[in-house]
């Protein structure tokens, strides 16, 4: 089950990061920079709920305790990932990097970890 979703979870990266190409070539000059971002974190969350709605046609989730299991799993390996290639690959600062989480000052980052962490729900209803 863990090599399984953790291959199903890989496609996630490059969503991501085309999704990051679409808000830095689109939504950034039409937008300020904080909305632009906010954008991005909800066109992603709409990105990832396709991947999950698609690949439910050939993986299935056996029950919530299964999806919540690859929840946590999918939840840890996006926040591991986001970390360390915003900081060792990209040069972001742990600062800046922390600074997505602030729900009071607008950024929507949470919403998208909150998302990843359910995916796995949506594939047990889609399937």
């Amino acid at each position: 089950m863990w090599l399984e979703a953790f291959l199903y979870w890989l496609p996630l990266v490059p969503l991501a990061i085309a999704n990051g190409f679409l808000r830095e070539a689109v939504l950034a000059r039409r937008l300020s920079a904080h909305r632009a971002n906010q954008l991005s974190c909800l066109t992603l969350v709409l990105l990832f709920c396709l991947y999950a709605v698609a690949v439910a046609r050939w993986w299935g989730v056996d029950g919530p305790r299964e999806a919540g299991a690859v929840g946590a799993l999918w939840l840890a390996l996006t926040v591991t990932f986001e970390f360390g290639f915003g900081h060792w690959v990209a040069g972001e600062s742990w600062e800046k990097l922390l600074a997505n989480y602030n729900l009071a000052a607008g950024r929507l980052w949470v919403l998208v970890l909150l998302a990843v962490g359910l995916l796995p729900f949506v594939v047990l209803l889609a399937g």
